[in-house]
């Protein structure tokens, strides 16, 4: 995947997500019951709109993307004090073992070109009992503008690693160490699931 388009696309991602508005409005209003009073890291946070709204209720969150583009337009205006930006390599996090409750990583597993070394180091990161929230688009190639928006990413080189029908996503989660508490679908012209994870024993 190659970073540099994500940069272009940077400063249009945030109409682009009023396609999914009822997807965010559901994660705006579950995610801070989840990650309240909590350490909470977020992959691939691009624009930084889901994380301005969730960190209020956090102890401290760092939203963290691989494109430059996407933090410059994620670090404008305000948001709260316990939020920080950085620049990270989703397979390859430089956070020490057991360091954070909740990890966040959204709309990103299926563009990632090793999302189990992705997962493997969310692992790594997640303390014993913390949560994993991975909600993802699944059932690609359904709708229209589903098909519409992911040709036009291909054309610019955005290359979708993964496809996964939604029940191949669940069990993706589950062969990979975490066991799904729960889960909501979103159907639609975008067909999404939202899941919160715990690590396996």
């Amino acid at each position: 995947m190659k970073k540099n388009i994500w940069d272009i696309f940077a400063p249009f991602y945030t109409t682009f997500m009023k396609f999914d508005r009822t997807i965010y409005r559901f994660m705006e209003n579950r995610i801070p019951k989840v990650i309240h009073n909590k350490e909470v890291l977020e992959i691939a946070c691009g624009p930084g709109v889901l994380s301005k709204k969730v960190s209020t209720v956090t102890k401290k969150m760092i939203a963290s993307d691989y494109s430059e583009g996407m933090l410059k337009e994620a670090r404008k205006g305000n948001y709260p004090s316990q939020l920080t930006f950085e620049k990270v390599d989703a397979m390859n996090l430089p956070y020490e073992d057991h360091s954070f409750d909740v990890v966040m990583i959204n709309n990103a597993l299926h563009l990632v070109p090793n999302s189990i070394k992705v997962l493997s180091e969310i692992n790594r990161v997640l303390k014993n009992n913390g949560v994993l929230i991975a909600g993802n688009y699944v059932e690609h190639n359904q709708g229209f503008l589903h098909i519409l928006w992911t040709k036009q990413l291909e054309k610019a080189g955005v290359t979708f690693q993964s496809k996964w029908p939604k029940e191949e996503y669940l069990q993706f989660l589950e062969d990979n160490g975490w066991k799904v508490l729960n889960q909501k679908e979103f159907h639609g012209s975008l067909e999404f699931i939202y899941t919160e994870c715990l690590k396996k024993e």
